[in-house]
């Protein structure tokens, strides 16, 4: 597997990835771009991607992650985050639905701690955000 900077040419594969994902953010894929958007790519297709920005120097936020369906728990999204982690030292934080328990334990055993709690953050259907961050 290889980690890259995500391309316009990446966008289809990033929809599709997106829409397979209900419980990731659903943006128009072309707004990964006004970001830091990184790809995982495995086999020459993508499977996986992370999307952050600095929110201010030494602080940034993880805005989106999804792997796609046939690749989950295969390490891709841990990869993913290491990569985001390791481009530089700092804090990060990034909030997730309450009910997405699995991306909850990623972030823990990654070392992100809950540090918050949104109320009606997410629609459909409402739900609380969890707040999390990491510091490095």
């Amino acid at each position: 597997m290889t980690i890259r900077s995500a391309t316009a040419a990446d966008l289809p594969e990033i929809e599709a990835i997106q829409s397979a994902s209900p419980e990731t953010a659903q943006w128009d894929p072309a707004d990964h771009l006004r970001y830091d958007c990184r790809v995982a790519i495995v086999a020459g297709h993508i499977a996986g991607f992370l999307t952050a920005r600095e929110t201010t120097p030494g602080e940034r936020e993880i805005l989106n992650l999804a792997v796609a369906p046939d690749h989950r728990r295969q390490g891709i999204a841990r990869r993913l985050l290491k990569d985001e982690i390791g481009r530089t030292r700092g804090s990060w934080y990034l909030e997730v639905r309450e009910s997405n328990t699995a991306a909850i334990g990623l972030y823990t055993s990654a070392g992100f701690e809950v540090s918050g709690r949104r109320q009606r953050c997410y629609n459909d259907p409402d739900e609380a955000g969890v707040v999390m961050r990491f510091f490095s």
